[in-house]
């Protein structure tokens, strides 16, 4: 399972995150996702620990806490929706 981490300065790195996360224990992996268009930081991302004590700890500790300006937004991370598709075309022809 991962941690969804939100609210992030635009400014933060995957060496940020991993420091602040590592106080509660062994980070795995961080992502933090970009716009595709402009490369920009989209002010969230994910981090995984190495177990659901670690992570527990984390989302305890962290939520709602003032992190490099801003107050965190920490949760455990939903599963991945399926949009169906998503682009330009899927769309109904109505009638064509």
């Amino acid at each position: 399972m991962s941690i969804y981490v939100g609210n992030l300065s635009y400014e933060v790195t995957e060496a940020d995150l991993s420091t602040a996360f590592a106080e509660y224990g062994t980070v795995k992996r961080v992502q933090l996702p970009t716009d595709r268009e402009t490369g920009r930081m989209r002010g969230f991302g994910f981090v995984e620990m190495d177990s659901e004590a670690e992570e527990a700890a984390a989302i305890e500790a962290l939520d709602g806490a003032e992190w490099m300006g801003r107050d965190l937004k920490v949760n455990k991370a939903k599963p991945r929706e399926n949009r169906g598709g998503g682009g330009r075309n899927n769309f109904s022809r109505g009638g064509y």
